[in-house]
C-alpha cells in the first residue's frame, strides 16, 4: 500500500493505479480494496504508529488517507472514501472531492506532480510485494517461497493465473526485479527498505523458489 499511495502523491491518481492492478489481474485495486475494508482501520494503526515513533526512519506515505479520514470518508461502509459509492449498488465512482484532496496535499507539501506510466506503477507495486516477501523469508517468517505466494492469492485477491509475486520475480528474473527495486530505491531510500536476500540472489543469479529459510528463530518484523 505504501507504494499505491505515494504513487497518487507524486502525480498518478486512485483510478489509474486501480485500473492498473485490475487490468494485470488483481481482484481489486489497493485504493478499492482500503474502501472495502475500511480506510479508519489504517488510520488507527497509523495514528498508533506515529505515537510509537516508528515512522522516524520512514516516508510517511499516506498523508491523502488521513485527510479522507479527517472529513469522515472511510470508504463503502459510510458510501464515500477514495471512491463515492452508490447506496444501492455499491458501485464506484470518481470523486472530484477526492481529486481536490489530493492536489491541496501536493501543495502543502511541495510536491510537482508528474505523469506516471502504467508500466512504472505496475513496477512499483509489484515490486514492493516481492521486496517484502524476499524480507520475510530471510527473516525466517515462511519455510518457502510459494507459501507467500499462496497467502497473496487466498489472502488478497493476487491474480491466481498469475501464479504469486515470488513466483512472477521467478519468471521474469530475479536479477531484472532487483534491477528496477535498486532504481526505485536510489530515487526513494526511505520507501525501499534493502533485502540482503534479493541482493544475495542478484549476485547468485539464484532463484526464490531454490531458496531454503531458517524458521528456527524468526527476527523480529520492523
Amino acid at each position: 500500500m505504501t507504494q499505491a499511495h505515494l504513487l497518487v502523491e507524486e502525480g498518478a491518481t486512485p483510478e489509474q493505479v486501480d485500473s492498473v492492478a485490475e487490468n494485470w489481474g488483481w481482484a481489486m485495486g489497493p485504493f478499492a480494496v482500503n474502501d472495502l475494508a475500511g480506510n479508519d482501520v489504517g488510520w488507527l494503526i497509523r495514528k498508533r504508529r506515529k505515537a510509537e515513533n516508528y515512522y522516524e526512519e520512514k516516508k510517511y506515505p499516506s498523508d491523502v488517507a488521513d485527510r479522507l479520514c479527517e472529513l469522515g470518508r472511510f470508504g463503502q461502509k459510510v458510501g464515500k472514501g477514495f471512491y463515492k459509492y452508490d447506496p444501492k449498488t455499491r458501485k464506484r465512482e470518481s470523486d472530484p472531492e477526492v481529486h481536490k484532496i489530493i492536489e491541496d496535499v501536493r501543495r502543502e507539501k511541495g510536491v510537482n506532480p508528474r505523469e506516471i506510466s502504467d508500466d512504472e506503477i505496475l513496477s512499483r507495486l509489484h515490486g514492493a510485494l516481492i521486496n517484502e516477501g524476499t524480507r520475510i523469508l530471510e527473516e525466517g517468517h515462511a519455510f518457502r517461497a510459494s507459501d507467500i505466494d499462496v497467502c497473496y492469492i487466498n489472502g488478497y485477491g493476487f491474480a491466481a493465473h498469475r501464479g504469486g509475486p515470488m513466483w512472477q520475480a521467478d519468471k521474469m528474473g530475479v536479477n531484472k526485479i532487483a534491477k528496477e527495486i535498486n532504481n526505485h530505491r536510489n530515487a526513494d531510500n526511505l520507501s525501499w527498505p534493502e533485502s540482503k536476500l534479493m541482493n544475495q540472489l542478484e549476485e547468485s543469479n539464484g532463484k526464490l523458489s531454490e531458496f531454503i529459510p531458517d524458521t528456527s528463530n524468526p527476527s523480529k518484523r520492523t
